[in-house]
């Protein structure tokens, strides 16, 4: 177990790595030491964390993206790879690359939001899904699934990274009733009997019709203190990285 980059059991020989970051091991000030916000700590907390990071894990680069709640999925090849620019990200939600991406993981950032990290071990081929409330309904992960379909992925299998779990996400009762429109396994109730929406159960779901193997799915945000949460924090609140790499 890694000090500060906690990874779900996988299997060691598919030269795959996951990890989900906590709170812990960095330098941003005032958000728990370890936060991969776009805005944390300034540049050099944000360089420092991810310096930690890359010395720690063993890889090189770590991509993430300007995320803003859509269904846009990015395929990292070579083009992507050399306009990518840490000061101009580009915008999206899901990341998926092939074979020949050794030693550059592909991230996303979350605070109450699912971070889903996948792969066709067997294949090669990874995707990183930043899966929000509006994500989720708009199609995020059945997105990300398709454009790694696309890539001749077969054998899916996904983690389901630390995010707010429905027991705790409180909502207005239209905003619940809108999402199970959409989605009927993400209607929910909070421990203290109000409504609320299930990402946890959405995001499985949607795996699952999609045909990928739900392999881990993470604690709840709010209620982990070793985690940041927005709901739990307010502005205040730093960043997880979901991450995936080939080895």
């Amino acid at each position: 177990m890694w000090a500060y980059l906690k990874q779900p059991d996988a299997d060691p020989a598919s030269g795959v790595g996951i990890g989900f970051t906590d709170r812990d091991g960095g330098v941003t000030p005032a958000a728990g030491t370890l936060s991969f916000g776009a805005v944390d700590g300034g540049p050099r907390a944000r360089a420092e964390n991810l310096r930690r990071l890359r010395a720690d894990a063993g890889f090189s680069r770590v991509l993430t993206l300007h995320q803003v709640h859509s269904c846009q999925v990015h395929l990292v090849d070579e083009a992507f790879l050399a306009r990518w620019d840490e000061t101009a990200q580009p915008e999206g939600d899901a990341l998926v690359a092939g074979p020949g991406l050794e030693g550059v993981a592909l991230a996303v950032r979350a605070a109450d939001c699912v971070p889903v990290v996948l792969a066709d071990p067997v294949r090669r081929i990874i995707g990183a899904a930043h899966a929000g409330r509006a994500g989720v309904l708009g199609g995020i992960i059945p997105s990300t699934v398709a454009a790694m379909r696309d890539l001749g992925a077969v054998d899916l299998v996904a983690w389901v990274g630390p995010h707010i779990h429905g027991e705790c996400y409180e909502v207005p009762a239209e905003m619940a009733d809108a999402a199970a429109a959409v989605i009927a396994e993400t209607r929910g109730t909070t421990r203290w009997g109000t409504p609320a929406i299930d990402l946890t159960a959405g995001v499985g779901a949607q795996l699952r019709a999609a045909g990928v193997e739900v392999a881990y799915v993470g604690p709840c945000t709010l209620t982990t203190p070793s985690l940041h949460s927005h709901r739990r924090d307010g502005a205040a609140a730093g960043r997880q990285l979901g991450l995936i790499w080939l080895g």
